[in-house]
């Protein structure tokens, strides 16, 4: 079985059903947790959650004030809370800036949004992609560590996240809506068929094989 990218999108669509995946209440909460769950799982991002609900009510102008030193001991407990409390200061400082308006960073940033959220400290390709796909709502291909598995499987072999991400790219009818929905899909897959050697042969996609279109130009 031969499948576009579209074509796996709706495969699993179908097997699978809406994911409704980033589990959050807002873009600041989304934004927070994307930073937060660098180099660790999720169980441990949600007492840091927790803690800065609590402190800020994710409110943007709450989070910019809390300085690094305010910031770590409300983080601890997704590891690396040195880094992650500067990364977390860097992006609402910047988001402050433009008064905390998505829309107008968007619009002022263009095609150069990416680029941009690639200089904040802390922020790396992943985490660039996450914010581009669930706080700007730019379809954009999230080559994650579960998706590059499963790539692998499909024929589509890749050794870094950029390496898969330069082959990759979505479907241009591609709403945001679907983007955030491939992820979640992508995702919730590989919890289901790829933490055990025997999950693929045994999941629906086995066998198939991703049909890339050589055309895409390189980002």
């Amino acid at each position: 079985m031969q499948l576009t990218i579209k074509q796996l999108y709706q495969t699993m669509y179908t097997e699978m059903g809406p994911q409704g995946w980033w589990p959050a209440d807002s873009k600041w909460e989304i934004i927070l947790g994307a930073i937060l769950v660098q180099n660790t799982n999720w169980r441990n991002v949600v007492p840091a959650l927790a803690n800065l609900k609590a402190s800020t009510n994710f409110e943007p102008a709450k989070l910019h004030a809390l300085s690094a030193t305010e910031l770590e001991p409300l983080i601890r407990s997704s590891g690396f809370y040195h880094n992650k409390s500067k990364a977390i200061s860097a992006v609402f400082t910047w988001l402050a800036t433009y008064d905390y308006d998505l829309t107008a960073i968007k619009q002022a940033c263009g095609d150069q949004l990416r680029p941009k959220l690639l200089t904040l400290r802390g922020i790396g390709a992943e985490t660039a992609d996450v914010f581009l796909v669930y706080i700007f709502d730019v379809p954009t291909f999230i080559a994650d560590s579960y998706t590059r598995r499963l790539f692998t499987h499909l024929g589509v072999p890749s050794s870094n996240y950029q390496q898969l991400y330069r082959q990759v790219q979505l479907p241009p009818d591609f709403t945001p809506a679907q983007a955030q929905e491939f992820h979640g899909l992508l995702d919730e897959f590989g919890k289901l068929y790829l933490q055990t050697p025997a999950g693929w042969p045994q999941s629906f996609l086995a066998g198939a094989q991703l049909i890339i279109k050589s055309a895409y130009p390189a980002r």
